[in-house]
């Protein structure tokens, strides 16, 4: 279940969908939406732990900005290139 994979690992919604195969979408609205109905106790714990995420984002985009700007010079592109 996607909820106690989310309790186990701690991982983002992006994350989970990865691992599992499903979409952000489909995993955000299975945990926050359907959850509840087959689990209500899970299903609280998961909030904690998505609102907890939802708090310390800005934190996790600087720093993927920071390594943005780190790895090297824009390419043609316009995008950065990522270093080895």
């Amino acid at each position: 279940m996607l909820g106690e994979l989310l309790l186990e690992t701690g991982s983002t919604v992006r994350a989970l969908a990865r691992t599992t195969g499903y979409s952000k979408s489909t995993v955000h609205k299975d945990l926050t939406e359907r959850l509840p109905d087959v689990n209500g106790d899970l299903a609280k714990e998961v909030a904690r732990v998505l609102a907890y995420h939802k708090a310390i984002r800005h934190l996790r985009g600087g720093e993927a900005t920071r390594r943005k700007w780190r790895s090297g010079p824009a390419r043609e592109d316009g995008q950065h290139a990522e270093s080895d």
